[in-house]
């Protein structure tokens, strides 16, 4: 499989592997589930394998951890996320979480993203992974934190990056505009944007995507099936959208999307995945995954030879943005140049 580097030289897959299911999101899975589809992840070429301490409260960093042990440290890049600080509740233990996460309700989550927030959430990230190092940081949902975010969670990472801690550092986020601040503000290497560059979906054309370009700030595009809307090649009358049902008006339109990929042969999840890659900003499609049935039926798309005409004529029937008409060659020279923390380039 390719990669793509960061600015810092940090390799990503073009395909990561995202586990939030791991922490029993919305049902229960197994621990020997979870490793099989990391097996399966492995086997395929993936090397980049992402978690965070909100998933399933600590228990989707804890499978992964086990999953990968006794892998080569080098040959795997390991992101996780700060902001929610996880800390001991016995007084709510007899119950279930309550943010849709099958698991006991025996530690809740604290916002914090204070500079000790931050040093204490990837020290206990570091036990739960059991590794000694983590590669890439990202600060989790900052929505309501921004100025917080910027006064003690960015500088603290970017001292820890500094020192070699971290291998690259960014956010996180369900939305563009703040990031597009955070980068201009702050001095990230990597944005994980969930469910707006999609297929379906390329606001972040009028605010973040510009200037990660011009930063050379990378583009990890994760949810690109926007809460599955995209997630099947036939869109259901009960499609969800942005993790709520989707809107009539939504549901025709992504109709419309996957009759024109049909006329080219294409699924509607395969353009799906390979949309967000023709991007020069995007560095990797990071996709959830339970079981090694998904990592099988992630990498098939993946693999999906598209037609350039097909993006064409999503255009010029008004189904995709005429400014995301952008190559997989594009893409793939802008890759290959990484930038130094300033974002002038190096090579």
């Amino acid at each position: 499989m390719e990669s793509r580097a960061l600015r810092t030289g940090l390799p990503l897959t073009e395909i990561g592997m995202g586990v939030a299911q791991f922490g029993n999101l919305n049902r229960e899975t197994s621990d020997e589930a979870s490793a099989a589809a990391v097996d399966a992840a492995w086997d395929a070429g993936i090397r980049y394998f992402d978690a965070a301490p909100h998933y399933g409260l600590g228990l989707s960093e804890r499978r992964l951890g086990a999953a990968l042990a006794g892998r080569p440290r080098d040959e795997y890049v390991l992101s996780t996320k700060v902001g929610r600080l996880l800390v001991p509740s016995p007084e709510t233990a007899d119950r279930q979480d309550d943010q849709g996460f099958v698991v006991p309700a025996d530690t809740k989550r604290v916002w914090d993203f204070s500079r000790d927030g931050v040093l204490r959430s990837i020290e206990q990230s570091l036990k739960r992974l059991g590794t000694d190092r983590i590669d890439v940081v990202y600060v989790h949902d900052p929505d309501h934190h921004g100025d917080e975010a910027l006064a003690g969670a960015f500088p603290a990472l970017v001292e820890l990056r500094d020192q070699g801690v971290v291998g690259a550092i960014g956010t996180g986020m369900n939305q563009s505009a703040l990031p597009a601040r955070f980068v201009r503000e702050s001095d990230l290497d990597v944005v994980m944007l969930a469910g707006r560059y999609t297929l379906f979906e390329q606001n972040s054309l009028d605010d973040l995507l510009p200037v990660a370009a011009e930063r050379g700030v990378g583009i990890v595009a994760a949810a690109v099936y926007n809460s599955g809307l995209m997630a099947a090649p036939t869109v259901p009358d009960d499609a969800h959208y942005d993790y709520g049902p989707a809107p009539a008006e939504v549901i025709a339109r992504a109709r419309a999307i996957a009759s024109t990929c049909a006329e080219f042969g294409v699924t509607l999840p395969e353009a799906a995945i390979a949309f967000p890659l023709r991007h020069p900003a995007v560095v990797s499609v990071v996709v959830g995954t339970r079981t090694e049935a998904h990592v099988a039926s992630t990498l098939e798309r993946y693999s999906t030879d598209i037609p350039d005409e097909l993006w064409h004529a999503l255009a010029e029937r008004g189904l995709l943005r005429a400014d995301a008409l952008h190559s997989r060659a594009d893409a793939s020279e802008a890759s290959a140049v990484t930038h130094a923390p300033n974002g002038a380039p190096t090579a």
